[in-house]
């Protein structure tokens, strides 16, 4: 795939700072591309071939990535990704600790019996704070009888960690690449590369989006 090298230039949007990522040395240059942002994390929301590409990095129990799940992020879906502008990619940053990561690794579980998205979205609907303890086992099971998964093959998956190695990949290549905050935000195109930090309101995502 085609390599998508990125500007290093400040913008301003409003009142709200939004940063071309900064790329201080050429071993993270060639750490970002285009294939390297988008594999490795959920399934794709919209069409591959949008010219636009809006990676989240979120954590499970994050404050602010359940507010943006709440506030903007169907909005967000609905105009830009639904219409063909953009699709949506959703990568782990588990900077909660371990039940963070459970929690991400429970999605990619369901993920194997296609419901990654609906996983997803149910943990979101039942957030509860940040390290308060709502993320477990048993939580998390509830959740795939919820989203109607085979409750036995989820919880081998758990069982086996069949996937904790991909999310902590996940959370190292994000620290490699300059994420250090949940949410986080780099929507590019071929051109451009574009880092919003934290749940900003809804008018940046589409400024930056309407400019991009």
């Amino acid at each position: 795939m085609k390599k998508y090298y990125l500007l290093a230039i400040p913008v301003i949007i409003g009142i709200v700072i939004a940063y071309y990522l900064q790329i201080p040395s050429e071993d993270k240059q060639e750490k970002i591309t285009t294939q390297t942002l988008m594999q490795n994390g959920s399934p794709l929301i919209g069409n591959l071939d949008a010219r636009i590409t809006i990676v989240e990095w979120g954590d499970y129990q994050c404050t602010f990535c359940y507010k943006f799940h709440q506030s903007s992020k169907d909005v967000i879906i609905e105009e830009y990704v639904s219409t063909g502008k953009a699709n949506f990619v959703f990568r782990d940053y588990p900077l909660n600790g371990p039940d963070s990561v459970l929690a991400a690794e429970a999605s990619y579980c369901a993920n194997d019996q296609g419901k990654y998205w609906e996983y997803h979205d149910e943990i979101y609907k039942n957030w509860a704070g940040e390290k308060t303890g709502w993320v477990n086992r048993e939580s998390l099971e509830q959740f795939a009888k919820t989203t109607n998964l085979n409750v036995g093959q989820f919880n081998k998956c758990l069982d086996d960690k069949k996937y904790q190695q991909k999310v902590l990949d996940n959370e190292k290549f994000a620290t490699d690449i300059g994420i250090r905050a949940t949410p986080s935000f780099l929507i590019f195109n071929n051109e451009k590369i574009i880092k919003i930090e934290g749940n900003q309101p809804l008018s940046v995502f589409r400024q930056v989006l309407d400019i991009i």
